[in-house]
């Protein structure tokens, strides 16, 4: 399927295409794609836990990553791409078994960079975690 990125975001939310097969290992959901914004939720539990007995830094990092990365996308033109230049991330409080609910927006946007935030959300509404990312816009892929 030849379409831009901003239009296989919106695929893959209605179900038309799969998703990246890291959102399909941890079972991230895309729940919704506006203009510069992205929902993605996912389900954790004792799978996901470290030695600590909460759940692993970089299991946060990577539905973070994933919902910036969708906002960013959907604000691209056609046969534009992007790469993440930097990814910061704040852990608030730990986090046990929950549905996390990341809620990403786009900050900035430039002609080759753009700044996204994400919070992401425990089953309570309590944030867990708050990341930046600086993303960079590519000219054309292939």
């Amino acid at each position: 399927m030849d379409s831009s990125l901003r239009e296989r975001m919106h695929f893959i939310k209605s179900g038309k295409i799969d998703p990246p097969p890291i959102a399909k290992t941890l079972g991230i959901n895309l729940e919704d794609v506006g203009e510069g914004t992205a929902v993605a939720t996912m389900k954790v539990d004792s799978r996901f836990y470290n030695p600590m007995g909460t759940v692993h830094g970089g299991i946060l990092t990577d539905l973070a990553d994933l919902s910036v990365g969708v906002a960013a996308a959907s604000l691209l033109k056609d046969r534009e791409s992007f790469t993440t230049l930097e990814l910061k991330i704040n852990f608030l409080r730990p986090v046990f078994e929950t549905t996390l609910r990341a809620e990403a927006k786009v900050v900035h946007k430039g002609k080759t960079i753009e700044v996204v935030e994400t919070i992401l959300k425990n089953s309570e509404g309590k944030d867990v975690a708050r990341a930046t990312a600086t993303q960079i816009i590519l000219a054309s892929r292939p």
